[in-house]
Formats: C-alpha cells, structure tokens, sequence
C-alpha cells in the first residue's frame, strides 16, 4: 500500500520533469475574467465567449486524446474540457504553459491550473470550459484525502485545518459565517454612530475581568507586560476622553484551561456609550442580535439544546431575586447560609464547606437557568453577587447589571458603568488583597484608570460579547469553531522521515 512518502516521491519526479521542460511550476500571475458561481449563473450570456478561469484540481479523467478536468475555486466546480485538436498549439507557449492533452499526465489532484477556453455545455449537459490553453499554477507535492471519510481525526483536523476546509465543504462555511457574525455586529454598532477603536494588547496592568493573564516581556523598555484579558478599561478611557459611543472586536487572553465553550485565546466585542444606562442598553442589544442572527445563519429563529429560541420576539425580564424565591422560597437578603445549604440539599445540589450565600444562591439560579429558554435578560442582580457593578438607585442592594440567558446559559453582559472614582478605587483595593492572599484572577489596582474616572467619565453603559455566542449557535465546541485551536507543539513520524535532514529535537 502507497504511503504518503511514495506519493510525494512521485509527485517530485513529476516536478522534476516540468522543469526539464522549461515549464515554472510556481509562477507569480495568475489571471481570471470570470470565477465558477458566475460561469453556471450567467450561462446564456457566456455560451461560446472566451473566460479565464483559475482553480485547485479535485479530479482527473483521461481517455487516451481525451481529458476531463475538474476545478474549485472559492465558489464551486466546474469541468475543464480537453479534446487534442481543440486546444492551442503555441511553439511560443509561455513557461507555465502546459501542452494538451500530452502532459495532462503531469498533474495531479491538489494541482492549481489556470484554463481559458469557451463556455460550452457538454453532452450530459454539464457546463464546461472548452481549453484552448491550461497553465500550472501551483504544484502541490502532498495529496488532498480523496473524501471527507479519510480525514475524521479531530485532532488531525484541528492540527491541519488547511485540509479541514478544503474536504469538508461545512467547515469551511463554518468560518465564512464566523466572518459575518463579526461583520454583522460592526455593521450594526456603525450604523449606530459608534466608532471603533483598536485598543492595546499589551498593558502594564489589565482588568476588566476575573482571569488569569498571559505575561510577556518588551525588551525596548526592559518591562513585563499583560496580555489583555479585557477590552474595557482602555475603551472607558475613551469615554473619559469625549467619545461617546465606541467599541473594539479583537483578540482577548486568559491564561486558563480548554473547554468545550472557553479557549485561552478568542475573539470578543465590547461597545461603551456614554450618557446611557442599562434599561438603554438591553434594547440596544436586543437589535443587535436581531440585525447580527439574520445576517450569519439567514434567520431569527433556532432550536437550540431542546428549546425554540425567536429573536424576532421582545425579551423577558428575569428579575433575580424574584425567580430564587418563586422557585426556593428564599429571600436572597435576609436568608442564613444554613438556609441556602438546606435549598441545595433538597434540590440534589452539591453542597461544599467552603459555599458561602453568594455561591450558594449561584448555584441554586444555575438550576434554574438550565430550564429556561428566552431570550432573556436576568436583571436586579444582589450586589453581593456583582460586587464591582453599579448599585441601583431604588434598590441598593442590587445592581444595574442585565445579562442574557438564551437556551439555558449565560451568553452575555452589559452594566450601567461605574464611575465614581473613589467607589472603583476602594473596590481595586478589595480586589488587590484577594491577590495578595493568592487569586490570581482577582484583578490588578489600575491608578492610571482611577485618575482618568476622577477627570470625570459621564454615565455610562457598557456591553461585551465573545465568539463563544456563535459557537453556541453554530453548535460547534470551542475548537471546532475557531479556524486554528492552539494544540500541544507535536511533528509527526511522517513528517520527520519525509525531513530526515532537520533536527525537529
């Protein structure tokens, strides 16, 4: 049985031999007048006009003077015709310029060619290219799986995602809708007046989340630096600085482990707009996934892990201490921890020494989110559950904070900001000490963003989202709904035969 080894052997001596010919087997131009998606639509017009078409090969059919070849480009197939006598004979031809139908035989499947010739429809009625004239684009030295059956290893997938795209079509859509998820919330946020702006990766100090950060080191100014764990302290600074409607859509890290809905590194958006509050910024998002969910999947409506999600519909409002009441009979604040101990044992739950009320009444809500559809926003959430939101004015002991639960999980958050200097000093301190006392995910006294907020920061809303929203939609896992997972360093035994010469060690 041929290894991978054999076949790059023959397709070396291939190259080798296009060479000798004087033929480039990796020229710098390429040319097209038309792409596949055009050639089928537009038929009519383009039956018996000349097109340009370049493509990967995906399959070879030769019959003694007779050859079929069939192309893919960004769009689709199409067939290449190739009959001796139809095609061009140049004695001038140019260095990537096959001569037909001779040294078909000197391409291969993964091959890029580039075919001009006429659109004509064949017998069976499928449309083609008539080839005047075929030039070798690329020369690919490695074969492509023949079918998307000889290349299920999800880590051989992940590791060679390249490959992924190219024998499974659904992969590859997957990272095109990935695409317009992102467009779709820039295009929504911009026709709203916001503006973005690119915020910095490294920082001296990050916040704006509880998560461990990735630290690397600038020679230039002899200093370690954070990974941003966060995009907000550097977008409220902008609030701070006159704009009042601005957002980022980029990279964010935290040093913590893979999930099946988390990855170290992901993709996130967060928008702050000045002068207003949370009521404003639930309708906001409410729109915006309306606007983002038409245009990636084409709809408003999803069934999701069991339940009918309609986006089309207003959102229902889950006010927290309410729900644990109805469903548990407490009052979230007056209730003992022996009270909210009792709850959990009653409700199978697991029960810790080191739970406290907050954990405990997390615990209890989480059970109750499993069940519930939405859309909706959690809201008037107990202080003692968001310490570091903005308090409510008629309710001080909950916060401004609205949270969306969709299909039974949390997908995102949004606050009225805090912007009282001495208040978001005092809780930097509270968050400092749980540092020192050992949590790495608590987060770092940021003095810089302390005087910022005591020039003044007007009142306002902020809201984040990650790429986590799409997965979930998409029905992918962390890994698969990113085009290239970090993975453990590994070279394969292939590999290493194929360079006996590099010291991978």
């Amino acid at each position: 049985m041929a290894t991978l080894k054999d076949f790059r052997d023959e397709r070396l001596r291939k190259l080798a031999e296009i060479r000798s010919l004087g033929i480039n087997p990796y020229p710098a131009v390429a040319r097209r007048t038309h792409d596949t998606e055009a050639i089928k639509s537009q038929f009519v017009e383009l039956e018996g006009k000349t097109v340009t078409l370049p493509g990967r090969i995906v399959s070879i059919r030769k019959f003694g003077k007779l050859a079929f070849i069939v192309i893919k480009d960004d769009g689709d197939t199409l067939q290449l015709f190739i009959k001796e006598g139809n095609t061009d004979e140049n004695p001038n031809r140019s260095n990537s310029e096959l001569r037909m139908p001779d040294e078909i035989g000197l391409l291969d499947t993964g091959d890029f060619v580039e075919a001009t010739g006429s659109v004509i429809k064949t017998q069976t009625g499928e449309v083609s290219i008539d080839v005047k004239t075929l030039r070798l684009l690329t020369k690919a030295l490695r074969p492509m799986p023949s079918t998307q059956e000889g290349f299920t290893d999800k880590e051989q997938r992940q590791r060679r995602r390249y490959i992924d795209m190219n024998v499974n079509e659904d992969v590859r859509q997957r990272y095109i809708r990935r695409s317009k998820f992102w467009q779709a919330c820039r295009e929504f946020l911009i026709q709203d007046g916001f503006i973005e702006v690119n915020t910095p990766v490294l920082e001296h100090t990050t916040g704006g989340a509880d998560a461990n950060p990735f630290i690397t080191h600038m020679d230039a100014l002899d200093q370690d630096f954070y990974l941003r764990i966060s995009h907000e302290l550097p977008l409220k600074r902008l609030i701070g600085g006159g704009y009042e409607r601005v957002f980022d859509i980029g990279p964010r890290f935290r040093n913590e482990n893979y999930s099946d809905e988390h990855l170290p590194e992901h993709i996130a958006m967060e928008w702050y707009w000045a002068y207003a509050d949370w009521n404003m910024g639930m309708e906001q998002v409410e729109k915006m996934f309306k606007f983002v969910m038409e245009r990636t999947f084409g709809m408003t409506t999803f069934s999701v892990r069991g339940f009918d999600i309609d986006f089309s519909k207003p959102w229902t409002k889950l006010d927290y201490a309410q729900v644990i009441k109805d469903n548990y009979g407490l009052d979230v604040f007056s209730c003992t921890i022996e009270d909210v101990q009792a709850k959990l044992a009653e409700h199978k739950l697991e029960v810790e020494k080191a739970d406290n009320i907050p954990r405990g009444i997390d615990k209890l809500w989480k059970k109750v989110r499993a069940t519930t559809g939405g859309p909706a926003w959690l809201i008037n959430t107990p202080l003692f559950v968001s310490p570091l939101a903005k308090v409510n004015d008629d309710n001080p002991n909950t916060v401004q904070r609205f949270q969306a639960v969709i299909a039974g999980s949390e997908l995102v958050n949004g606050y009225s900001e805090l912007n009282d200097p001495i208040d978001q000093l005092n809780r930097f301190l509270e968050q400092e000490a749980l540092r020192d006392d050992g949590d790495a995910e608590a987060q770092m006294l940021d003095i810089d963003y302390v005087e910022m907020l005591e020039y003044g920061m007007p009142p306002t809303c902020g809201f984040g989202i990650s790429e986590r929203v799409f997965w979930f939609f998409e029905g992918v896992t962390a890994r698969e709904g990113v085009p290239f997972p970090q993975l453990r360093a590994e070279i394969d035994e292939v590999t290493k035969s194929i360079y006996p010469d590099i010291k991978f060690d």
